[in-house]
């Protein structure tokens, strides 16, 4: 279990604490509703999360195999619903992997970004498509 700690403070801003390290955020609400922008939204911290979620399952596996992907990148295009209730409609990422699309593990390492448990929470409605490219 860990514990987050989140403060509001004021004009639509929170800042919150991770409780195990003390890492800190500050989440702003975007121009689109009210806010000024200055920092992630807590709908853009959902996109940063299922990019990072499925990277570190990728490179969990990765280290089992003995394979380094450092360098691969997460790219997530999230778009809000135009109709009413506002919310997420899709989170479009690209994963860019720094190696050869003929990798003997490419199917292992396609599988566990499909594991991330990011992805297994977000609602069915949103689209969640996944573009993987092999670079090396």
């Amino acid at each position: 279990m860990v514990s987050v700690s989140t403060l509001y403070e004021g004009q639509l801003r929170c800042r919150a604490e991770h409780g195990p390290s003390q890492a800190t955020l500050v989440t702003d609400a975007p121009l689109d509703n009210h806010g000024k922008g200055e920092s992630f939204s807590p709908t853009d911290l959902v996109a940063v999360a299922f990019g990072a979620c499925m990277m570190t399952i990728m490179g969990i596996a990765a280290q089992r195999h003995g394979i380094d992907l450092a360098g691969m990148k997460a790219e997530t295009l999230k778009e809000m619903s135009t109709v009413p209730p506002r919310r997420i409609a899709s989170l479009r990422t690209r994963l860019t992997i720094p190696l050869p699309a003929d990798h003997p593990q490419r199917l292992l390492l396609e599988q566990a970004a499909h594991a991330c448990p990011v992805q297994k929470s977000l609602s069915p409605e949103i689209d969640a498509a996944i573009e993987f490219v092999w670079t090396g």
